[in-house]
């Protein structure tokens, strides 16, 4: 995966959504299904993810099966770009 996908919604992950700006997020690693983030969450990630990105998010895709690490999620965005 791209880090130049990765490293931005890490960083907003990290910052703005758990207020740990200094913590790193691994690529693989869960955050949905181990509770890292919440359902409210995932929209603000849903929206970073549409203004950085340009690409549109359903609402049906905001769950574990396709925003649950970040691999997910930049494979989801590299075939809507």
């Amino acid at each position: 995966m791209t880090q130049e996908i990765i490293q931005p919604i890490a960083t907003f992950i990290a910052a703005e959504i758990l207020k740990q700006p200094k913590r790193s997020i691994q690529p693989a690693e869960a955050l949905i299904s181990s509770g890292l983030i919440d359902s409210f969450s995932l929209v603000d990630l849903g929206l970073f993810v549409e203004e950085t990105f340009g690409v549109r998010i359903e609402d049906t895709e905001l769950n574990a099966e396709t925003f649950d690490t970040l691999e997910q999620l930049a494979r989801l965005i590299q075939s809507r770009q």
